[in-house]
């Protein structure tokens, strides 16, 4: 099967990072963006991801990126090896452009689309860019911001940034994939919402053949319902959210400070009727 073609630019950059919003390096890798094509049109994925955690990028991306058009380029820059001889990689998959450090972040996401291409990075292409001089601690600023830039712009494509690279060469995810077998699914909680919602990642249509679902997480169990105010205020509950993955919730509070839980937690989910 030949490789994807890369996909004619949208001019949309999106950012993933665990940067926050002290200081000014989301601005920063911003203002680098629009000093190369002042044209672009820059969407704040997040900058809230959990830092240092490549897995939670990867989640969202992965469950993210098809609400842009086609042709966005999608810069994720969750990096503790900033500086270091990881690569970066751009990968083009479902006719769109993602360019991330290769720390297991774009795994899951390459793992799904078996015609991506990945392409690592390499210094004569960065050269081919006017990319040579480059902080150690700040390559959001100095690599992504610029390549992003003339990826989207058309000026650049992939493959004449460096070398084309086996998918299966990627660094594995963080975080193993849901398992399944006759009686149960089992996953972890992967991100944590500004409503304090442990978000896993089991998606929804592995629970499809259960009749009446249980989730189980520590020592608490939780109904399968539709919607957060199908429980009394207080009250936890599990559903299907608009990402389509299974969240655990309490109504009108948060889940994650009442249960004690957080990232990694694992959660597993049987069929009560069985």
């Amino acid at each position: 099967m030949s490789p994807p073609a890369f996909p004619a630019p949208s001019a949309v950059i999106t950012l993933t990072t665990d940067f926050g919003h002290q200081g000014p390096f989301v601005g920063v890798m911003k203002g680098r963006i629009l000093g190369r094509f002042p044209a672009a049109r820059i969407i704040d994925l997040t900058h809230q991801i959990l830092v240092h955690w490549p897995a939670e990028a990867g989640f969202w991306l992965q469950r993210a990126f098809a609400y842009f058009p086609a042709g966005t380029v999608h810069v994720a820059v969750v990096d503790p090896g900033v500086g270091t001889a990881r690569d970066i990689v751009v990968v083009c998959a479902a006719g769109h452009v993602f360019l991330a450090p290769d720390n297991g972040l774009l795994a899951p996401l390459v793992a799904r689309h078996g015609d991506a291409e990945v392409v690592r990075l390499r210094p004569a292409g960065l050269a081919r860019l006017g990319i040579a001089r480059v902080s150690a601690t700040f390559h959001g600023r100095d690599i992504f911001a610029p390549v992003a830039a003339e990826l989207a712009a058309g000026r650049a494509r992939p493959a004449e940034l460096g070398e084309t690279a086996p998918a299966e060469s990627l660094v594995p995810a963080w975080v193993e994939e849901p398992t399944a077998d006759a009686a149960s699914v089992s996953g972890v909680v992967i991100a944590i919402d500004h409503f304090g919602n442990l978000i896993t990642n089991i998606d929804g249509a592995l629970l499809e053949r259960f009749r009446l679902p249980l989730v189980r997480t520590g020592h608490h169990a939780f109904p399968l319902l539709r919607t957060y105010a199908d429980r009394r205020p207080g009250q936890y509950l599990a559903l299907i959210n608009s990402f389509g993955v299974l969240e655990i919730a309490r109504a009108e509070q948060s889940a994650a400070e009442g249960l004690g839980l957080g990232r990694g937690a694992p959660v597993t989910v049987r069929d009560r009727s069985a």
